[in-house]
């Protein structure tokens, strides 16, 4: 991103204090830590450091300039605003209106990151597309990827997630998307919304900004069509228009709407998770052949569904988030593809007062799954989707810590057993695959 100083000016209201470089164009960081010379440092707050305090450093390592609260600061180029933050996300927003791309917004419960890189495999079969970076997928997120967007990007990608109500509308506002895609609303974060109502609401605030001229693509959800505000093209998608020809790990080939497609993952969620893509496709105009490469192209990220040989078993680990759907989902799949296996399931964050209520439903819909597989948990929440298929006479032991059950699998499980982990990031399941491996001490 490079903008003049009087661009600069334009789009976030600020009050030029300084200005002794002859320079006409500015690039832009937050971090003292990569500044370049030409950069303008926007210094950034949070609930434990002040960017502002970093401006000399900023400067000595070579800005041009700083965006800042105050009027003394010591830079070659000093314009004051009010907020850095809503300065940074104005920038953002007025240098997107500048140029000549086609913007796609995601946001959902669950399967939105999936969703935003099966789109990014398809888009790129046909357009120079750029896409926000693993999840980072707040405001500062936004930023970050329009910042580092190529000068001659076709299309931009910006996942949007959320913690509360007015977080999607705030990155909304600055991306006013061309194509705006909810893959769900589901029981991710209701313990912060408190009803599955508010989350729908707080997901369709990306609709109020949806170009009239553009289009609006989701799962048919009821509550989705409840709080949509959007009144133009909408695409309604659905697994009812879906046939699956084949599964079996690693590889799923379906028809959708009387065309044959392929991925390189398993499950009907990543089927569900294409038909956006799919559908964004359409609505851009490539054809079925080039949708169809872009889906066989695409692999999962780090930590969904990352599969490793460790000391002879074979690890699937799924534990990059998790909500109640996107865990009954994963885990029912892989249940029906890998026989005589062992889940280890963890505690899910952010379901609140319900949380409870909501591990033991998960316990109960697996509990319905072939009773081929045993299961293991770790938590006191766990524990509590445990007690459910124990009652349905499933194989379950609970373990107060991620060591407690690396050790139960080396003395317990069979060398070649296949191990598929889900559970909250928070959980940081992959000190169970380490320990395995030798990598910390039991």
């Amino acid at each position: 991103m490079k903008l003049s100083i009087e661009e600069i000016l334009e789009a976030c209201k600020g009050e030029l204090i300084k200005n002794v470089t002859g320079e006409k164009e500015f690039t832009f960081s937050t971090d003292t830590r990569n500044i370049k010379y030409g950069d303008i440092y926007i210094p950034l707050k949070g609930a434990k450091f002040d960017g502002e305090n970093f401006i000399d450093k900023a400067v000595q390592a070579g800005a041009s300039g700083c965006l800042t609260t105050k009027s003394d600061a010591h830079s070659p180029i000093i314009i004051k605003v009010a907020d850095t933050l809503k300065a940074y996300l104005d920038i953002c927003g007025f240098y997107l209106e500048k140029q000549n791309v086609v913007t796609v917004g995601i946001t959902g419960s669950s399967g939105k990151t999936t969703t935003k890189e099966m789109l990014y495999s398809v888009l790129s079969e046909k357009f120079r597309t750029h896409k926000t970076f693993s999840n980072h997928n707040n405001e500062i997120g936004f930023c970050e990827t329009v910042n580092t967007m190529p000068p001659d990007t076709e299309i931009l990608i910006v996942e949007m997630g959320m913690r509360g109500p007015g977080q999607i509308e705030q990155i909304a506002q600055y991306a006013k998307p061309d194509i705006g895609i909810i893959t769900n609303a589901g029981s991710a974060h209701v313990g912060l919304l408190g009803s599955l109502d508010n989350i729908a609401k707080a997901k369709c605030e990306l609709t109020k900004y949806i170009k009239p001229e553009g289009a609006f693509i989701t799962l048919n959800q009821d509550r989705i069509k409840k709080f949509n505000e959007y009144k133009g093209d909408t695409t309604y998608y659905t697994l009812s228009d879906v046939e699956i020809l084949a599964q079996k790990p690693g590889y799923t080939k379906f028809t959708y709407k009387d065309k044959a497609y392929e991925l390189n993952v398993e499950g009907e969620y990543n089927v569900e998770n294409s038909l956006a893509a799919i559908e964004t496709g359409i609505k851009l105009g490539m054809t079925h052949n080039e949708i169809a490469e872009g889906l066989k192209k695409y692999h999962p990220i780090e930590k969904r569904w990352e599969v490793q040989e460790i000391n002879g078993y074979k690890f699937i680990n799924d534990s990059y988030n998790a909500n109640p759907d996107s865990m009954k989902a994963s885990v029912s799949t892989f249940m029906e593809l890998y026989p005589d296996s062992v889940v280890i399931l963890g505690d899910m964050g952010e379901l609140g007062e319900q949380e409870t209520a909501l591990h033991r439903e998960v316990g109960k819909f697996l509990a319905s799954k072939p009773h081929t597989t045993s299961f293991l948990t770790v938590g006191t929440l766990a524990e509590e989707t445990g007690e459910e298929l124990k009652k349905d006479g499933f194989d379950v032991k609970n373990f107060n810590s991620n060591c407690e059950a690396a050790r139960y699998i080396l003395e317990n499980v069979n060398v070649g057993t296949t191990i598929f982990l889900k559970a909250s990031r928070a959980m940081k399941f992959e000190e169970i695959i380490n320990m395995v491996k030798g990598e910390n001490n039991l």
